[in-house]
C-alpha cells in the first residue's frame, strides 16, 4: 500500500471518529436539554400550583372576611384573585398537557374552584349584600349552611393541590434524575471517544512515522556505506509506495558508483602502468644520447671543436630536463591516487630540512618563524610545497644575495603559510597563468624549468582541500600564501 493511501486512510478513520463523537454528543446533548427544559417545566408548574392555591386562600379568606363584617372591602383580593385564576390554570394546563394524571388532577381542581365559586362564594356574597337587616334567622342559618359546605370543598381543593404537587415532585425528581444520568453519560462517552480519537490518530501516527524514519534511516545508512567506500551495498525493499521509487533510485545510484569506480579503479592501474613503461621508454633513449655525447667527448679529446663541446653540453642540459619534467608529470599524476599515511610533523624541523636540501647560495638570508605548529599531516606533500616555493625564490631571483622569510598565522579552520622573496615580482597579469603545467615566465634555457613545480604544489594544496594564491608586483618581490587543514597532531 503506498504511502499516500495510508495517510489518506488514518485520515479517514479518524475523521469517522470524530464525526461520530460530534453525533452522539449531539444526540446526548438533545437528551440533556430535553431533560432540563422538563425540569424547567416543571418549575413553572410547581410555582404555578403555589400561585394558585395562594389565590383560592385569598378567594376564602376575603370571602369570610365579607361574610363576618358585611364590608366590600373584603372582597377585593376575592376579585384579584378571580381575574388571575384563569390565566394560572390555562398555563398550568399547556405545561401539564403531556402528563394526562396531571391533567386529570388540574381538570379535577378546576371544577372544584368553579363549584366553590358557583355553588358558594356567590350564592353568599349575594346573600349577604341582600341581608340589609342582619336578623333573619333563616337566613343565618342557610348562610351557616353555605359556609360549611364551602369549607369542605375547600378541603377538597387543598387535598387535590397536594396530590397534584407530589405528583409533580416526584416526576420531576425522575426527571432530574434522568438529566443528570445523561449529564453524566454525556460527559463519560465524550471523554472516552475523544480519548480513543487521540489514541488511534497519535498511533496511526506513530505507525506512519515509524515505517517513513526506518525507511529513511535505511538510505541513510546506504548514504554513509557509499562514503566509506562500500558501493556493493544495498536496500532491500519489499515495499511498493513512493520510497520504494527513491530507494530503487538508491540502488541504481550504488550500482553506478561501483561500476564506475570499478572502471575508474581499472584505467588508474593501466595509467599507472602505461606511465611506468612510457617513462621507462622515453629515459632509455634519454640517457643513450647523454652516454653518446660522452663518448664523443672522449672520443675526440682535445680534438673536439669548441662549439661542438658547447652542443654536447647544451644536449645533456635537455637531457636531464627531460628526464625531470617526466618525473614531474609522473608525480603530478600521483597525487592523491597513492595511499600516504599521515604523521606527526613539526613545520620547523621540516623547513630544516628543506633549506639543507634546497642548499641555497651564501648571500641568500631565510628566515624561518619560530614556534610554526606541530601537524598532522602528510609529510612529503607538505615537503614538496615549501621546497618549490623555496626554490623558486632563489631560482628565479634576480639578484645573487636576497631575503626569502617563512610565516604563519592561524584562523578557525586552516594554518596559513607565506613564503615571500625579494626578488624581481610578478606582474598581475600571470598570477593565474604561473599555476598551469608546463608554463615558465622565462626562457628554459635561461633558468632550468620543467614548468611543473607549481601545478604540483597547487594540485597538492587543493588535494587537502585548501588554496594557494599569490601576492605580486613586478619590482616588488613575491608573496605565496597557502592554506593547510587544522589536524594538530
Amino acid at each position: 500500500m503506498k504511502l499516500s493511501v495510508k495517510l489518506f486512510v488514518g485520515f479517514v478513520l479518524i475523521s469517522v471518529l470524530f464525526t461520530a463523537v460530534a453525533i452522539v454528543n449531539f444526540q446526548l446533548s438533545e437528551d440533556v436539554i430535553k431533560n432540563s427544559q422538563w425540569v424547567t417545566r416543571s418549575q413553572i408548574v410547581v410555582r404555578n400550583s403555589a400561585a394558585l392555591q395562594r389565590n383560592i386562600i385569598d378567594m376564602e379568606t376575603g370571602l369570610r372576611g365579607y361574610l363576618l363584617n358585611g364590608n366590600e372591602t373584603f372582597l377585593r383580593p376575592y376579585y384579584v384573585a378571580e381575574e388571575q385564576l384563569s390565566n394560572l390554570f390555562e398555563e398550568t394546563k399547556r405545561f401539564t398537557a403531556d402528563s394526562p394524571e396531571q391533567t386529570e388532577k388540574i381538570n379535577r381542581i378546576i371544577v372544584l374552584q368553579k363549584d366553590f365559586q358557583t355553588n358558594y362564594a356567590e350564592p353568599l356574597i349575594a346573600m349577604v349584600r341582600a341581608d340589609t337587616a342582619g336578623s333573619n334567622i333563616d337566613f343565618s342559618l342557610k348562610i351557616d349552611s353555605l359556609v360549611l359546605g364551602e369549607k369542605a370543598l375547600t378541603d377538597s381543593i387543598r387535598t387535590s393541590f397536594k396530590e397534584f404537587n407530589a405528583y409533580e415532585y416526584k416526576v420531576r425528581e425522575e426527571r432530574a434524575k434522568r438529566l443528570s444520568q445523561s449529564i453524566d453519560t454525556t460527559r463519560h462517552v465524550s471523554t472516552i471517544l475523544t480519548i480513543l480519537s487521540v489514541i488511534l490518530a497519535l498511533g496511526w501516527a506513530y505507525y506512519i512515522i515509524r515505517i517513513i524514519s526506518e525507511r529513511i534511516m535505511q538510505m541513510v545508512n546506504l548514504a554513509e556505506q557509499i562514503s566509506k567506500g562500500d558501493y556493493k551495498t544495498k536496500i532491500v525493499d519489499t515495499s511498493r509506495d513512493e520510497l520504494s521509487q527513491l530507494s530503487h533510485s538508491l540502488n541504481l545510484m550504488s550500482a553506478t558508483i561501483d561500476e564506475s569506480f570499478s572502471e575508474l579503479d581499472r584505467k588508474n592501474k593501466e595509467l599507472d602502468q602505461f606511465a611506468y613503461v612510457v617513462s621507462h621508454d622515453l629515459k632509455a633513449p634519454l640517457r643513450g644520447i647523454e652516454v653518446a655525447s660522452r663518448w664523443v667527448e672522449e672520443d675526440m679529446g682535445t680534438q673536439l671543436p669548441a662549439n661542438v663541446q658547447e652542443y654536447l653540453m647544451m644536449m645533456r642540459v635537455r637531457v636531464h630536463r627531460m628526464e625531470n619534467l617526466i618525473n614531474g608529470i609522473l608525480a603530478l599524476t600521483r597525487i592523491g591516487r597513492t595511499e600516504q599515511v599521515e604523521e606527526s610533523v613539526d613545520v620547523n624541523e621540516l623547513l630544516v630540512e628543506v633549506v639543507d636540501m634546497l642548499a641555497p647560495p651564501r648571500n641568500f638570508v631565510i628566515n624561518v618563524q619560530e614556534d610554526l605548529p606541530v601537524l598532522r599531516t602528510i609529510r612529503i606533500q607538505l615537503h614538496q610545497v615549501f621546497s618549490n616555493l623555496i626554490g623558486n625564490a632563489i631560482k628565479y631571483h634576480n639578484r645573487e644575495n636576497g631575503i626569502i622569510d617563512v610565516r604563519h598565522h592561524e584562523t578557525d579552520t586552516h594554518h596559513v603559510f607565506s613564503v615571500s622573496d625579494d626578488g624581481p615580482g610578478i606582474d598581475p597579469d600571470y598570477h593565474e597563468r604561473i599555476f598551469v603545467i608546463f608554463q615558465t615566465l622565462q626562457e628554459r634555457d635561461a633558468v632550468e624549468s620543467t614548468g611543473v613545480g607549481l601545478a604540483i604544489v597547487k594540485k597538492i594544496v587543493e588535494w587537502q582541500g585548501c588554496t594557494i594564491w599569490l601576492d605580486s608586483k613586478p619590482g616588488h618581490g613575491s608573496t605565496f600564501t597557502f592554506t593547510w587543514p587544522k589536524n594538530n597532531a
